[in-house]
C-alpha cells in the first residue's frame, strides 16, 4: 500500500478553527500530523488550504439494487457518495427481493461489498415486502450483519407489528428505524395539505400523518427500550414530541433531511415534480422549528435520503410521479454554504451532524476525526471558492434534484479509503 502525504490542509480544532497541517497516511491510517513535515512518502498530494475532514456518514441511501438497477446501482451509488465525500453509507431496504430473510439480505449484503467503491453497510426488513404484520427474524438478521432494521418508504401501520419489531430490535441490540407515516392520513396526498396544495390545486398529505405516527412509536420505544431512530423528520410537531421523548429518557435519535432544512412548500414553483418527495416540503414555520432542532441537538444529524429516478419517473406532474430526490453528491456542499457560511452554523457543529452523531448513533467502525492513529477515510472539501451544480455533472443516475443551478461552495475534491482515492476532482493536486 503506497504512503501518502497531504500537505497544506486544513482541519477543524475543537474550538471551531481551521488549523493548517500535513497529514502522513501509511497502511491506510494517519501516522503523522505537524505543519511542514518534512516526510518522504509515495505520493504528495497539494490541498492549498482547502478543508480535510473524516469521510462523511449517510445513514439512508438508496442505491436500487437488486432489482430497480435502471435507477441506480451500487456501483454508481457508491460513486455518487464517493463524489460526495462520504466514505460510510448505510443502504435502505426497499429492494427486489426485499432484505427479509438471511438468503435476501446476504444476496445484496455481497453486492454492496463487490460492487461498492466506499463501505456500504445494509439495513434489513422489519417485516416482508415492508408490508407484512409479521416481525421478520432479526436475530439471524443480526448474525449475517444488518447493521439495522427499517421499512423504510412505509409506515409500519400496526402497532402491534411496531411493538414485536422494537423488542426483537432491543434483543439483538440493532437500532430500529422508522419511517414515520399513518396511511389513513396521507390519503392519496403528493405534496404538504394546506394553504399551498390548494393553491396549486394538487391534493395534500395530512401532516398529521407523521406526527400521530411518530408519537404512537415513542411510547412504544419507551415501553420497549429499543433504540429507535426516526427517519427524515419534518414537521414542527415531531421536532417538539421528539425534544419530550429525549427530556423523558427515551433512546431515541433523529434525523434531517438537507432539503427539509433548506426548503419549504412556498418554493415549489407550479407543477414540478423535482419537488416531489416523501415526507414532503412543509411549511416555512416547520423548516424553522427542523433547523431550530437540529440546532439544539433535538435533532441529531443529517441523512440525505439520496433517492434517484429515472428521468422519465419525474417528468410528470406531481400526481403520477415519484416520490424522491437525489442528493448524496450535493448536501455537504448545500449545508456548508447555507448554514456554515451564513454564520447559522459553524463547520465543527456540521462534522458533528455528519459524521460523529451517525458513526455514535449506529456504533459504525469510522472514524470522526483527522487524527493520528484514525483510518485514512477521509475527504477534501474546496470551501473557498464558488460552483455551479449542473445536471451533466452527476455521477448518480439520478438527475432529479430541486438544487439544479444553485451555486455553493465546499465542492469536494478528493475522497480517500484506507488511503486509497476512490474519487479526485482535480487530479492536478497530485504529485508523483
Amino acid at each position: 500500500m503506497a504512503s501518502l502525504k497531504i500537505k497544506n490542509a486544513r482541519v477543524i480544532q475543537h474550538d471551531n478553527e481551521l488549523t493548517q497541517t500535513d497529514v502522513v497516511i501509511r497502511d491506510g491510517k494517519i501516522t503523522e500530523m505537524a505543519p511542514k513535515l518534512m516526510v518522504k512518502t509515495d505520493r504528495v498530494i497539494d490541498a492549498h488550504g482547502q478543508l480535510l475532514m473524516p469521510g462523511l456518514i449517510d445513514v439512508h441511501v438508496h442505491f436500487r439494487e437488486p432489482g430497480f438497477e435502471y435507477k441506480e446501482t451500487i456501483a454508481t451509488g457508491s460513486k455518487a457518495a464517493a463524489r460526495g465525500g462520504f466514505t460510510t453509507v448505510l443502504a435502505m431496504p426497499n429492494l427486489n427481493p426485499v432484505p427479509s430473510t438471511v438468503e435476501a439480505f446476504k444476496q445484496v449484503q455481497a453486492l454492496n461489498q463487490a460492487n461498492g467503491v466506499i463501505n456500504v453497510e445494509q439495513y434489513a426488513a422489519i417485516s416482508d415486502g415492508l408490508t407484512s404484520e409479521t416481525v421478520d427474524d432479526m436475530q439471524a438478521l443480526a448474525q449475517a450483519g444488518a447493521i439495522a432494521f427499517t421499512n423504510d418508504g412505509k409506515g409500519v401501520q400496526s402497532a402491534k407489528t411496531m411493538r414485536d419489531a422494537m423488542a426483537a430490535a432491543k434483543e439483538v441490540n440493532r437500532p430500529l428505524v422508522a419511517h414515520v407515516e399513518d396511511e389513513s392520513l396521507v390519503d392519496g396526498g403528493v405534496m404538504n395539505l394546506g394553504a399551498r396544495s390548494a393553491e396549486l390545486e394538487l391534493p395534500g398529505m395530512d401532516p398529521l400523518g407523521e406526527s400521530a405516527q411518530l408519537a404512537r412509536d415513542l411510547v412504544i420505544a419507551k415501553a420497549t427500550g429499543v433504540h429507535y431512530h426516526v427517519a427524515h423528520i419534518s414537521t414542527k410537531e415531531s421536532v417538539e414530541l421528539v425534544r419530550i421523548a429525549k427530556q423523558q429518557g427515551v433512546d431515541v435519535t433523529a434525523e434531517v433531511s438537507p432539503h427539509h432544512l433548506l426548503l419549504d412548500e412556498n418554493d415549489i414553483d407550479g407543477d414540478n415534480a423535482l419537488f416531489k418527495m416523501n415526507p414532503p416540503l412543509r411549511t416555512s414555520e416547520d423548516r424553522t422549528a427542523v433547523v431550530a432542532g437540529l440546532l439544539d441537538g433535538t435533532l441529531d444529524m443529517v441523512a440525505t435520503d439520496h433517492a434517484p429516478h429515472a428521468v422519465e419517473e419525474k417528468e410528470r406532474s406531481f400526481v403520477g410521479a415519484a416520490f424522491g430526490i437525489t442528493g448524496i453528491e450535493t448536501s455537504f456542499q448545500l449545508l456548508y454554504t447555507h448554514l456554515v457560511r451564513s454564520g447559522i452554523a459553524t463547520v465543527e457543529q456540521l462534522e458533528q451532524w455528519m459524521v460523529k452523531n451517525p458513526a455514535q448513533a449506529f456504533n459504525l467502525d469510522a472514524p470522526t476525526a483527522v487524527a493520528v492513529g484514525q483510518k485514512a477515510d477521509l475527504a477534501l472539501f474546496d470551501i473557498d471558492h464558488a460552483h455551479t451544480i449542473t445536471a451533466d455533472e452527476f455521477v448518480s443516475k439520478g438527475v432529479n434534484s430541486p438544487f439544479i443551478g444553485a451555486t455553493i461552495y465546499g465542492q469536494t475534491s478528493m475522497t480517500l479509503m484506507d488511503g486509497e482515492i476512490v474519487y479526485t476532482a482535480a487530479p492536478s493536486v497530485v504529485n508523483e
